[in-house]
């Protein structure tokens, strides 16, 4: 489905497992999302890795057509790339650098399943969106329920007064469900197949520098 909203989002950071995991519907949400991407010609940002989901949908993108960013610290890159790097790799410095760098490219972010380093992004870029850091939609693509603990825990914080549910709302998430709701603003991708935004919030792209 195509509408004007679409065409706010040029680049789109994707957070993931530099695994695969031990179930093949995750490598195939991460071809689809890429799929989606290049249907939509909208360009990945994305940790920079050859291997595991990052190397899949970062391959899906690249050899569809799309331009591809990955940006990674330099002490990952031996354990991260095999062979050569997808598109253009940007080397920083360090962990802050990356996150940096790749929310500057970014209009909005996506995590699909992963391990602490992909939860540790997407949950900074959660928190910058709290502070007013950013106005960028964060969703999650939660893969045959993989990121249900994570959103009771969310649920959890808000019912034991530590998340406001204004802060909540901030997270959005889709499913595998076939049912979805086709709001108008909504972005994405594979999430607009594959499941439903919730909560949706108005996109703002008036922004702060995340530096």
């Amino acid at each position: 489905m195509e509408d004007g909203s679409i065409s706010k989002f040029k680049k789109i950071c994707v957070f993931c497992g530099s695994h695969s995991g031990h179930r093949e519907v995750f490598s195939v949400a991460a071809t689809e999302l890429g799929d989606e991407l290049v249907n939509r010609k909208i360009n990945l940002v994305y940790g920079g890795g050859s291997i595991g989901l990052m190397g899949m949908i970062a391959q899906r993108v690249f050899d569809g057509g799309c331009r591809v960013i990955g940006v990674i610290p330099k002490a990952l890159v031996p354990l991260e790339i095999s062979g050569e790097g997808v598109g253009e790799v940007r080397i920083v410095s360090d962990m802050h650098e990356r996150k940096a760098e790749m929310a500057r490219e970014a209009d909005a972010f996506i995590a699909l399943p992963g391990g602490y380093g992909t939860m540790e992004e997407v949950l900074e870029m959660i928190t910058w969106s709290q502070l007013g850091i950013h106005k960028k939609p964060v969703g999650l693509l939660n893969v045959d329920g993989y990121y249900n603990s994570l959103l009771a825990l969310f649920d959890n914080g808000v019912k034991e007064g530590f998340i406001k549910p204004s802060a909540r709302d901030i997270v959005l998430s889709a499913s595998n469900a076939l049912d979805f709701n086709t709001h108008p603003s909504m972005i994405m991708l594979h999430l607009m197949r594959a499941g439903r935004w919730n909560n949706w919030g108005t996109i703002q792209k008036k922004e702060h520098n995340p530096m």
